[in-house]
């Protein structure tokens, strides 16, 4: 099997517009959630979620071509952009092969749900001869990484994993496994989600999975007692994976290396976890097969971590099950407390987390965190970062349906 790299990275979140930005942000606590913008939520019960801010597509592409995307295209069209440029691929523009040779793999959870709210709404009150005709290749979940390989005319593999939450790992594995098997040499990868919509809050905020706080400090608390539901994020993050010689003999920086990937399903309910984990577990075993690892050798988990009752108690349960005696030595968070549930994007902003925390020795916090739950009672690095030379960092996205996934990367 080849040996796979990150070479670069792209990124749009609630708290950064570059993966820079958001790295910097994470590290530092900062809180994206605030009140919704977007639209006037107050017959919700809802009133908090984790918006981009100041995200500007004209710094991309044409704002009228923009126009006929719906926003999930938009926000992973930047990240990628983003990525690419930062991993130096550009320099091969004129190189046929090269572009025959990269894979185009970026999942949503949901696709273009601001369309179809939107051009629905139209129908509802003029008649269907008012749907625009840029209605479906707007919504459509593959559109975004389709657009991404027009736009950098990529001609590899190209397709959307879809997987709820679990969707960006997912891609991310999909284009591990790839590049691994000497199918591609390249591949951008991520995930992209633009769901802060009122048919979206109101969908999640009748089934109990959304916190209805008021206070944005109170709101997204993984594994704290007190947490009662997720908060909403969107936003984008893609990763460019290299094979390594190929990355060596053009001189790239390497970020991270890409060793594990482990998939399963839980095959037990439409939106609860497993209460016994068994999918968690499985997952997260097989990524560490995959790598030919021990468990005690992991030092980081970026957690799925939602602030949702459920979802917490059994990821710790499933974390102790998996590493045993060495659960209570890993340093655990979850940076959904400060960008919130990006669904389908969340898996790939939070393997950026994992990616700067090998590179650079701090581990992100668990913000917000005040009373511990006594079913929750792993080292959750709560309110500030520490400072840690880890060798390997696992990340893992359990997402509606039973879908799981989990990948490991090393400090290179």
């Amino acid at each position: 099997m080849k040996r796979v790299v990150v070479t670069g990275m792209g990124c749009v979140s609630p708290v950064g517009n570059t993966a820079e930005e958001t790295w910097e942000a994470l590290i530092k606590g900062k809180n994206g959630i605030d009140k919704i913008t977007a639209f006037d939520s107050a017959d919700t019960k809802i009133t908090l979620a984790a918006e981009l801010k100041n995200f500007d597509i004209s710094k991309y592409i044409d704002p009228k071509a923009a126009k006929r995307m719906d926003k999930f295209s938009q926000y992973a069209i930047a990240a990628a952009y983003m990525a690419y440029e930062d991993s130096g691929l550009g320099a091969f523009e004129s190189e046929e092969d090269h572009k025959e040779n990269t894979a185009t793999i970026v999942g949503s959870g949901i696709g273009g749900l601001i369309t179809i709210e939107e051009q629905i709404t139209k129908m509802a009150k003029s008649g269907p001869s008012r749907i625009s005709p840029f209605f479906i290749p707007a919504s459509i979940a593959n559109m975004a990484t389709a657009h991404v390989s027009m736009e950098l005319g990529l001609k590899g593999p190209c397709y959307a994993p879809v997987t709820a939450c679990a969707t960006g790992t997912d891609a991310i594995g999909c284009a591990f496994n790839h590049i691994r098997t000497g199918d591609v040499t390249i591949a951008l990868a991520g995930g992209t989600e633009a769901s802060i919509t009122k048919s979206a809050i109101a969908g999640f905020a009748n089934m109990k999975a959304l916190c209805e706080s008021e206070d944005k400090d109170r709101a997204s608390i993984p594994f704290d007692l007190e947490r009662s539901g997720f908060v909403m994020g969107e936003g984008s993050a893609v990763l460019v994976l290299e094979e390594l010689d190929h990355a060596l003999a053009r001189g790239a920086k390497i970020y991270a290396e890409l060793v594990g990937y482990g998939q399963s399903a839980d095959a037990y309910h439409i939106t609860s976890p497993d209460p016994e984990s068994r999918g968690a577990i499985l997952a997260m075993k097989r990524a560490l097969k995959s790598a030919g690892l021990a468990p005690d050798q992991i030092g980081y988990i970026n957690a799925h971590g939602t602030s949702t009752p459920f979802n917490d108690k059994g990821e710790t349960f499933a974390i102790k099950q998996t590493f045993g005696d060495h659960a209570k030595d890993l340093l655990i968070s979850s940076t959904k407390s400060m960008t919130g549930h990006m669904l389908g994007a969340a898996g790939a902003v939070e393997a950026i987390a994992g990616i700067m925390a090998l590179k650079t020795g701090q581990i992100p916090p668990t913000i917000n965190y005040k009373t511990m739950d006594p079913e929750c009672d792993l080292n959750y690095v709560v309110n500030k970062s520490v400072n840690k030379d880890i060798e390997y960092a696992l990340s893992n996205s359990l997402g509606f349906g039973g879908h799981n996934a989990c990948i490991i990367f090393k400090k290179y």
